[in-house]
């Protein structure tokens, strides 16, 4: 394989982050054809399509967004070069896409980034989506890493791999009680107005399983499918709420929230969900258990 010719790169590199070809020829000074062949002699010369198109779009492929990767790297290095010999070093910095299930609670998000938070050279970006959404953008690379509730379908063909990071009990909690008797579970869910996760909730469904072995027909308050809403409303209404301690931690610190019964029977599960790459996220190393990936539950 002949050197890499990094004219070819940096045109490539251009059209990337345009995502036309038309922008980044008039950028460059020069014609949309000529333009067009430099990136066909890069991907030549790597043996991969690097674009795609999607009608009137250019869109990266797989290959396109690793090399992408690698040029932000060269000519980020190429800029500090410039600027370190110019008296003005710039310290290098590392980015981590992370995607999280619009269901998972915040406090546990920020548990799990803690080790990059306030680090100098760590960009970190975290976007919300369902879990569709988010396994699309995993599987093109947009993103490095999902944060969710429930592990990956594996079957022989899938490439996604799922890592327990953690389990959490779940309990009813509510406002104080002062003067009242001790909550009883499951009777008095008879006539205490519950909130509930929404019906694709794990811990939704072992809970309507275990009322249903009671007997029990609770009085639904609510059903909400964004834990940061759940908290919120568990905070100002009356009642009880079905939710992990975790995401309500500051108010039960506090004393604006008491646990009134942890159940047993239910836990809540966290997943950290990765695509197997040959060039992984090195940032993920501090972040990820040691040891092979979960099979999903």
């Amino acid at each position: 394989m002949r050197d890499l010719n990094y004219n070819h790169l940096r045109y490539f590199w251009a059209v990337a982050h345009d995502g036309s070809l038309t922008r980044a020829a008039g950028r460059l000074n020069l014609s949309q054809s000529a333009l067009s062949v430099q990136i066909q002699k890069l991907e030549h010369q790597l043996g991969h399509r690097l674009f795609e198109r999607s009608g009137k779009k250019l869109v990266l492929t797989e290959a396109g967004r690793i090399a992408l990767d690698y040029a932000d790297t060269v000519f980020k290095a190429g800029d500090e070069l410039l600027n370190t010999l110019r008296g003005q070093p710039v310290a290098s910095r590392q980015t981590l896409k992370v995607g999280a299930q619009t269901t998972l609670s915040r406090n546990f998000q920020l548990e799990f980034l803690r080790p990059l938070v306030g680090r100098a050279d760590v960009d970190l970006i975290v976007r919300s989506g369902t879990m569709r959404e988010l396994t699309a953008q995993l599987e093109t690379q947009a993103i490095d890493v999902i944060l969710s509730n429930r592990g990956a379908v594996q079957d022989a063909h899938s490439s996604l791999r799922s890592f327990l990071l953690n389990q959490q009990p779940v309990s009813l909690v509510g406002h104080p009680r002062p003067g009242q008797k001790t909550f009883r579970f499951p009777d008095d869910l008879a006539t205490v107005p519950v909130l509930l996760p929404s019906l694709d909730s794990e811990i939704r469904i072992s809970f309507d399983r275990l009322l249903e072995r009671t007997g029990i027909r609770p009085v639904i308050l609510a059903e909400v499918d964004d834990m940061a809403m759940l908290r919120l409303l568990a905070r100002e209404r009356q009642g009880v709420t079905l939710v992990p301690p975790i995401v309500v931690r500051d108010e039960l610190e506090s004393g604006v929230l008491v646990e009134h019964y942890r159940i047993p029977e239910v836990t809540e599960t966290f997943y950290a969900i990765v695509k197997k790459r040959r060039f992984p996220n090195r940032l993920l190393r501090d972040l990820l258990p040691v040891g092979p990936p979960e099979a999903a539950p």
